[in-house]
């Protein structure tokens, strides 16, 4: 009997150490994963190696202090300005005026939509964003696929109707424009192999490579916490 029970006390024993063995794995697995959170919240590219960095701000970012942003750094913005055909961000002159007063080199994106034509989503840009030969060159955001339009619209389609917008602004601009392309827009529609103009990538923390040529900007952190924006902003960076 006094077996008996020893060796039960020994099984429960092992057993607590196992509990206690796992309950420690599992508390250092969460500290890892929240200390990976905060990293990936706070983490910009080195200056050393990106020298010159900047935001995207629209709307959705609340009101911004630009004389804090270039404080902390920030070299240029790109000023959320228009979507689709007759979309504008609110908050797209007050940003732009700021950021201008603040010292800041700017510019503005236009958010294309796949399904509308290209020459009322380019009205649409150039009546929002003012001609300046100083100006950033314009930035269009592709990441809204086709796949839900009223009407069907092919893949050819897209990227006939993207030309001719990408013409028109260009002409009000009178300097090329940079294609922000998303993942999942590129893997759709191979845009990249299709229309030589430079490019601006998407990919938290890590350089991206879908575009299989160099890029020209990249937004390293699509929400940076810090003490100007806790929210999180769009931290870019410009390939040296």
């Amino acid at each position: 009997m006094a077996a008996r029970r020893k060796g039960k006390a020994a099984r429960r024993g092992g057993a607590g150490w196992g509990l206690r063995i796992v309950g420690a794995l599992v508390l250092i697995a969460l500290i890892g994963s929240a200390w990976g959170w905060w990293h990936l919240r706070h983490w910009t590219p080195e200056r050393g190696t990106f020298p010159t960095q900047g935001v995207e701000i629209g709307v959705n970012d609340g009101e911004v202090s630009w004389k804090s942003l270039k404080a902390i750094g920030v070299d240029f913005a790109y000023i959320d300005a228009s979507a689709s055909a007759f979309a504008r961000d609110p908050a797209f002159v007050t940003n732009f005026e700021a950021a201008k007063a603040a010292g800041m080199q700017v510019g503005a994106l236009h958010r294309y939509d796949p399904c509308q034509p290209a020459g009322p989503q380019a009205a649409n840009f150039v009546t929002t964003v003012p001609r300046d030969t100083a100006l950033l060159p314009p930035a269009v955001d592709l990441d809204i696929e086709a796949d839900n339009c009223p009407i069907k619209v092919s893949e050819s389609r897209v990227e006939s109707e993207l030309m001719t917008f990408l013409n028109q602004v260009e002409t009000h601009a009178g300097k090329a424009v940079i294609l922000k392309v998303s993942p999942a827009f590129e893997a759709r529609y191979h845009v990249v192999g299709k229309i030589d103009r430079n490019l601006w990538l998407v990919r938290d923390r890590f350089m991206p490579t879908y575009a299989l040529r160099p890029w020209t900007l990249w937004t390293a952190n699509g929400a940076l916490a810090n003490e100007v924006a806790p929210q999180g902003l769009r931290w870019v960076v410009v390939r040296p």
